[in-house]
This record gives structure tokens, C-alpha cells and sequence, in this order.
């Protein structure tokens, strides 16, 4: 999507005094409901249900990916990890809030696990590409995991030292992810309606996602 705007090709994380000023609440509207799973997009959810927010470039795609494993009961895309209060898309696309593009998965963990979720989140994109994800450059696309529980940080540090391995193997470079608690990223702030299950009502509309075509291992088969 960087196309769209000229100034989200930056690439230098904006100083967080240089951030736009942002507002005091949305500037848009937030449904209540995903358009596919038919569950609330900002809960309440089922005792037990938890949630991660993941980056792996245009959240359009990565969004749908999500949203087709089982287990999951809801998703849905925003901004988070940057400074900038209730920013819009187009403030997010100059580069001067500093946020990532992130889809927020609620899931029952006795379905998938933590592992297992953020497995399909490797092997979804090239985490070893900086502020950038394939044609889309800017620090809106770059890889981020920003876990709710102790649990899933330790899932997150232990399946990147796994896929490491392979992709090193593989040829690739370093993986330039970025892991930390939720409660460090920010506050998570729900994208405009229309990027809401984008692929869901444009469904030949631009997807961006690509992974790097190597399988991130389970423990037993490192």
C-alpha cells in the first residue's frame, strides 16, 4: 500500500518529538461487529479468550490470514507502537507517528496455541526485512509481535530462535522483528471501517502478503 502515499516511504522511525499531535479520541467510526466471523471486533469475548497484536507488513492480507485459522474468534486491524493518539491512516502513511500496521487476533488458546499462532505469523511474511515488507517500505510495515501475556512472549522469543535456524540456513538474514509487551507498545487503536476485513469486501483487492516459503519448525522438529 505505500504506493498510495509518497511520504510512507520513510524509513527512520520518526523521534517521538517530531510525532504528530494526534487527538482525543477517533476520528471515524469502529464497527461493532467482524464481517466474516460475525463475533464483536472489540469484544467482549468468550471467559478464556486471548488476544495478540501482530505486524507483518499491510494488514489488509495479514488480516485474512489470520482470520481463516481455527480457533480464532475474532480479528481485526489497527495502529500500535507508535506515539501518536487516535491517528488516522493518512497520518499513519507520513511516517510521523510512528505506528505499525497491526492485526489484533483474539483466540481460544485450547484450540490453537500460542506457538502454533504465531508459527502461521513467521511463515506469513520475510521477518528479516527491516521497515519494509516486499513493495511496501516504511516503518508502518515492519514486523512486530506485541504480546498480552508472559506466556506469549516466551512463545514468540522461543519460535523466532526456531525459525532463525531455518532461515539462516536458508540463506536469509536476521530477523529484525519486534517482540515486546503490549503494554510497552502503546495503546492499540482500531483502523477506519473500511480496512476492517478489507479482503472480506474487496476480495480481489491488494493483498501484499508473502512469506519467505520456509516452514517455521514445532520444538520436536528443529
Amino acid at each position: 500500500m505505500s504506493w498510495l502515499f509518497g511520504s510512507a516511504l520513510k524509513s527512520t522511525m520518526v523521534d517521538p518529538s517530531r510525532a504528530l499531535k494526534g487527538r482525543d479520541g477517533y476520528a471515524y467510526h469502529v464497527p461493532a461487529t467482524h464481517t466474516v466471523l460475525g463475533t464483536p471486533l472489540q469484544g467482549p469475548w468468550p471467559e478464556g479468550t486471548r488476544t495478540i497484536t501482530l505486524g507483518l507488513g499491510c494488514f489488509w492480507g495479514a488480516e485474512r490470514a489470520f482470520w481463516q485459522l481455527p480457533g480464532v474468534v475474532s480479528t481485526s486491524v489497527g495502529y500500535q507502537g507508535g506515539f501518536t493518539p487516535y491517528p488516522t491512516y493518512e497520518e499513519v502513511c507520513t511516517g510521523l507517528t510512528g505506528h505499525a500496521e497491526m492485526v489484533q487476533v483474539a483466540y481460544d488458546p485450547a484450540v490453537i496455541s500460542d506457538a502454533d499462532l504465531l508459527r502461521a505469523f513467521w511463515e506469513s511474511h520475510d521477518p528479516t526485512q527491516g521497515y519494509r515488507q516486499g513493495n511496501d517500505v516504511g516503518t508502518q510495515y515492519r514486523s512486530a509481535v506485541y504480546p498480552t501475556t508472559p506466556e506469549q512472549e516466551a512463545a514468540a522469543r522461543e519460535t523466532l530462535a526456531a525459525y532463525q535456524e531455518r532461515l539462516t540456513r536458508a540463506g536469509y538474514g536476521e530477523i529484525t522483528t519486534e517482540i515486546r509487551p503490549a503494554a510497552e507498545a502503546g495503546t492499540y487503536y482500531y483502523a477506519e471501517d473500511y480496512h476492517q476485513q478489507y479482503l472480506d469486501k474487496n476480495p480481489n483487492g491488494y493483498c501484499g502478503l508473502g512469506g519467505t516459503g520456509v516452514s517455521c519448525p514445532r520444538p520436536l522438529d528443529a
